[in-house]
């Protein structure tokens, strides 16, 4: 790729100078030099210091009996991230906060629990599926200046 067509500002934020493709993918190598795409570096959540991937902590609510979906993103706070959880449920399943919060703090380390859970009827999604996490930064953002 030599860049966008029109668009210098994308192309320089993308292509370092030395000619590489930056994609904002993170992976990581196991033990028998298996490549894992882990997450985004946009959506790379960073509390307290510590390096936050929302899928490990999306997979660990989804776990759940009530939760169908789930969606993390990081919500700026002065000097600092934290972790907000948009969690769709089964229909007419009523989910006790109180437990949902346990249950997840069972399951994560205290930095990775999210500071906020919303629970949503349906997530925003794309006609293809996907989760529109730049929507609910947005939300998370407007939620904590409210």
């Amino acid at each position: 790729m030599k860049g966008y067509f029109r668009q210098p500002e994308a192309t320089r934020a993308t292509l370092t100078e030395d000619g590489w493709l930056n994609t904002g993918d993170i992976a990581k190598l196991d033990h028998d030099d298996q490549l894992y795409i882990v997450g985004r570096s946009k959506e790379l959540i960073i509390r307290s210091g510590f390096n936050i991937y929302p899928p490990d902590v999306e997979a660990v609510i989804n776990e759940h009996p009530a939760v169908t979906l789930t969606a993390v993103v990081g919500r700026q706070i002065a000097g600092n991230e934290e972790v907000v959880a948009f969690v769709q449920c089964e229909p007419g399943v009523e989910v006790d906060m109180a437990e949902l919060k346990a249950f997840i703090a069972e399951r994560l380390a205290p930095y990775k629990r999210p500071t906020q859970i919303v629970l949503m009827d349906t997530l925003p999604s794309t006609a293809s599926g996907k989760i529109l996490k730049g929507r609910l930064r947005d939300l998370a953002q407007q939620e904590s200046a409210s």
